[in-house]
């Protein structure tokens, strides 16, 4: 999918015109855009409440670029970033098909509840339909409410192949 497809998604919603641009890595103003979202959804506290380090800031958008299967998308109000959502290009075994992994989602505070979440994974959905992905899939914290609502209403649900073995969790170990 081309960056001009994903940059003409564009949606009115609750008087906020949204319209979502995929990101080049490269390019300086792009990158800016991502450091400085993904740095505000750090230090939120659904963020674990601590700033990237200039370290990760230094080397992310090269280390993205150079990812297969990262791509991000940025969310703007009147031509003014307000949300971001990376995600990851993955394979899902039983369908032989590729999957889409939200990573993060951001929305910058003011924003929230304006739709700019729901319109970020409208793009995301076109993007992975047209990459021929069998599904959509993220991580929430237990205790963000408020995400896992507008999860919900963007129809994702919690991952169980049948109520006897119980529902997936996502588990990690750091290394």
């Amino acid at each position: 999918m081309t960056p001009a497809l994903v940059a003409g998604l564009e949606e009115d919603f609750m008087q906020c015109n949204i319209s979502v641009r995929l990101v080049d890595y490269l390019n300086p103003t792009d990158q800016l855009d991502l450091l400085t979202l993904l740095d505000m959804y750090a230090r939120d506290e659904m963020g674990g409440g601590d700033p990237l380090s200039e370290e990760v800031k230094s080397r992310l958008c090269r280390d993205l670029a150079d990812h297969p299967g990262a791509m991000s998308l940025i969310a703007s109000v009147d031509h003014h970033p307000v949300g971001l959502l990376n995600a990851f290009l993955g394979y899902s075994t039983f369908k032989a098909r590729p999957l889409m992994n939200v990573h993060d989602i951001a929305v910058h505070p003011d924003f929230r509840g304006r739709g700019v979440g729901q319109t970020l994974l409208k793009a995301l959905e076109e993007y992975a339909i047209a990459m021929n992905c069998c599904k959509l899939t993220l991580e929430v914290l237990s205790g963000n409410r408020v995400a896992q609502k507008s999860y919900e209403r963007f129809g994702f649900e919690q991952y169980a192949l049948n109520e006897a073995t119980g529902q997936a969790l996502f588990m990690q170990k750091w290394l």
